[in-house]
């Protein structure tokens, strides 16, 4: 069994000034915001910006000992994870255990708009944070 990745979601891009990165992202590279929410329960604050169907995702971190505040002290800001929609995120979740992935989440969390969400580990995916994103419908 393999899940079935419809499209990719957003980029996730780990930021230290929100205010400063809109500008950037939104007003020399011409995306237009579409959403800006704080997930207490993650730790950040995170704008979407659309780019053709998908989106990029600015995450400020809202501590720092937070998943995004250890990955800038680490590395700095940038290119945090890459996110794949899928339509059945727990059909993907259990496709991707039968197939052996580490996952960080074995169960879906709340995402930003309410999208269900879970990431799979770094190191299932040749290094790169990888999230599902089963939208909220409507």
């Amino acid at each position: 069994m393999s899940i079935e990745l419809t499209r990719i979601d957003h980029i996730g891009v780990a930021v230290t000034d929100m205010e400063q990165a809109i500008a950037l992202y939104g007003g020399k590279l011409g995306m237009g915001a579409a959403h800006r929410e704080l997930l207490e329960d993650e730790g950040v604050e995170a704008a979407l910006l659309d780019v053709g169907d998908g989106h990029i995702e600015l995450l400020l971190p809202t501590e720092e000992d937070t998943p995004v505040g250890r990955f800038i002290a680490r590395r700095g800001e940038g290119l945090h994870h890459v996110a794949y929609a899928v339509e059945d995120i727990e059909a993907a979740l259990a496709s991707l255990v039968s197939e052996g992935m580490k996952l960080i989440d074995t169960e879906p969390r709340t995402g930003i708009r309410n999208s269900r969400t879970a990431f799979i580990h770094h190191e299932s995916v040749m290094g790169v944070l990888t999230e599902l994103v089963e939208p909220a419908s409507g």
